[in-house]
């Protein structure tokens, strides 16, 4: 399985939206500091997911959700409560 994932910090007020093989591994990477983005704050926490079959699939909805270019619609999606 392939994931979609939004993480979000309380220290910036901000939403990172990824995709990943492993969720578990890549939000301990993001509060590691090895991800350039992330590597601002360490307070990361996991408020969303999506699954998908393919790596194929799990990018283009990544790409769909940030092309919106909208906290709203991120927030939106998070109210939705999708969270596996």
């Amino acid at each position: 399985m392939f994931y979609i994932y939004i993480i979000y910090s309380n220290a910036v007020d901000k939403y990172y939206v990824g995709q990943t093989e492993n969720i578990e591994d890549r939000l301990v990477s993001h509060n590691s500091a090895i991800s350039t983005y992330t590597s601002i704050t360490k307070d990361w926490i996991l408020v969303y997911t999506e699954s998908f079959e393919t790596r194929n699939e799990a990018i283009c909805r990544e790409n769909d959700i940030k092309r919106k270019k909208s906290r709203r619609y991120i927030e939106w999606l998070i109210s939705k409560g999708e969270l596996n």
